[in-house]
């Protein structure tokens, strides 16, 4: 393909394969799961604790369509 560019594994940056893509192995995958479970990786913004979160969840549906 004219222009195509070969993307990059975002672990290790080889070559991603396509059974595991956008990662290069089942390794890489598997250790960028592990960043996300861990807290490794963290989304920009302000902290929000449990109980907001719960009630973020809780709130709305726990009405059963009531005002």
């Amino acid at each position: 393909m004219a222009g195509s560019r070969s993307q990059k594994c975002p672990v290790c940056r080889q070559a991603a394969t396509e059974e595991f893509r956008p990662f290069c192995s089942a390794g890489c995958k598997d250790r960028d799961l592990l960043q996300w479970l861990d807290d490794g990786y963290k989304i920009p913004g302000p902290a929000v604790s449990p109980d907001e979160l719960a009630d973020h969840f809780v709130g709305d549906s726990g009405r059963n369509g009531e005002d």
